[in-house]
């Protein structure tokens, strides 16, 4: 998906992220998720859902502390944060 054709390319790349999440029944009946693609991206929670919702936050705020701090995020399908934006003229408007 090239990032120009996306209306809301960061809720598409957060949702294709979560689409990659893997998630882990433990012993003590509680779950763990992760992102393989998204280092350090992990949640643990005492319902699956619980431990989805937590997963999705912390990828969200994982995203905007890259592109704050200028790290390399992974092109997820085919959506590449890293880009620095193109501006139109401002004669476009």
């Amino acid at each position: 998906m090239a990032l120009s054709t996306a209306p809301f390319v960061l809720s598409h790349y957060v949702e294709q992220a979560m689409a990659e999440a893997v998630f882990d029944k433990l012993e003590q009946d509680s779950f763990a998720g992760h992102i393989p693609s998204c280092p350090g991206v992990i949640a643990f929670a005492r319902t699956l859902r619980l431990c989805e919702q937590e997963l999705r936050s912390t990828l969200e705020d994982w995203i905007l502390v890259g592109l704050k701090m200028g790290h390399e995020l992974p092109v997820i399908d085919g959506i590449n944060l890293n880009r620095m934006p193109q501006y139109e003229p401002m004669d476009t408007l």
